[in-house]
């Protein structure tokens, strides 16, 4: 078998950094991205893209860890680099604020970000709400930019686009010999799970450029993440609901709880308000499958269901993607041995 050829259905954070990966990690392939939608009608385009993980509760910690670190690592060396602001890395420092004192005072994460630190008291006087804080540096990404950067690199290395509706994998039967399955929500329908379900979240875009430091809450409900060009204001966590249209009540709510935690931003101007559904399930689905219909094989790695946490394990997940795609072609490309009659 010469090249082998794969198609990555998807083409969110997950769809085209795995293609990127694959690109890289997988030798005599050809790699074709195919979505109904492309950057900025995308999830990951919504994403406010702090590198905070959350917890998968199906997920051993310490491959949580291991994603979150191989992200960190990657986005780090963009940040460091002179491509930062085309892919729209950053690196910020803030807070991340409780009412109460948390049962884990230290994340799992906290020696993957930069100067962890429990925060002073006199810290904590901006927030008299709040009796427990930590103070960090971490990365935002950016997925209006990061996305379209991704998209180049690939397309540098030879990959190829294309803007087409999947009801089905077997479609790709003919035309391609693995494919990869990061279609999000869509794998309830492309792939039978019903595993994974909407998570809404509803973030409001404004312009405070005077606002430097990120803020959330420990609950994850309320947060402020300054970023390049606007500050994105949270959040909602609405599960089971698929409404795309913003909410003009949930912005007020927004607004106000954003404000109490930081009063300069009742000066903020130019409020644009944004939907993205997150597609959550227990644990993360990053496994091979081989679907068979009568004598025809088709495999297929599936990598998708990261829920909150896309933007800040997507280079992790999608490495290890790219290596069960490799495994995929390694034995397609192992002559099958004939046996002896």
């Amino acid at each position: 078998m010469g090249t082998v050829r794969i198609a990555t259905v998807g083409a969110g954070v997950m769809g085209l950094s795995t293609a990127v990966c694959i690109s890289q990690l997988v030798p005599r392939c050809s790699i074709t991205v195919i979505s109904e939608q492309f950057t900025p009608e995308t999830t990951s385009d919504v994403a406010a893209g702090m590198l905070i993980p959350p917890v998968y509760p199906d997920t051993p910690i310490h491959k949580q860890k291991q994603w979150f670190k191989e992200t960190f690592d990657h986005l780090f060396a963009i940040a460091n680099s002179a491509e930062a602001e085309d892919a729209g890395v950053l690196l910020v420092s803030g807070w991340q604020i409780f009412r109460s004192i948390p049962t884990e005072e230290v994340p799992f994460w906290a020696d993957v970000v930069l100067g962890f630190r429990k925060m002073t008291e006199d810290e904590l006087k901006k927030f008299p709400q709040h009796v427990f804080g930590q103070a960090f540096t971490t990365l935002k990404c950016e997925g209006p930019a990061y996305l379209p950067w991704l998209e180049k690199r690939l397309k540098g290395s030879g990959g190829l686009i294309l803007t087409r509706r999947i009801e089905d994998l077997w479609e790709l039967h003919q035309s391609f010999d693995i494919v990869v399955n990061c279609s999000g929500l869509g794998s309830r329908q492309l792939a039978g799970d019903l595993k994974i379900f909407p998570v809404r979240g509803q973030v409001l875009k404004v312009q405070a450029p005077w606002v430097k430091h990120f803020i959330r809450d420990g609950s994850g409900l309320t947060y402020i993440y300054p970023g390049i060009s606007n500050v994105t204001l949270g959040g909602t966590r609405q599960k089971g609901d698929w409404n795309l249209s913003p909410d003009a009540e949930i912005s007020k709510g927004i607004l106000s709880r954003c404000c109490a935690l930081e009063p300069s931003l009742h000066g903020a101007c130019d409020i644009r308000e944004k939907v993205g559904l997150r597609p959550s399930r227990p644990g993360v689905r990053l496994e091979k499958e081989l679907l068979a219909q009568g004598s025809r094989r088709l495999p297929v790695v599936h990598h998708y269901g990261h829920g909150s946490g896309g933007i800040a394990m997507h280079w992790g997940t999608a490495l290890e993607a790219a290596r069960l795609v490799s495994e995929c072609a390694q034995a397609l490309r192992t002559p099958v041995p004939k046996s002896k009659l």
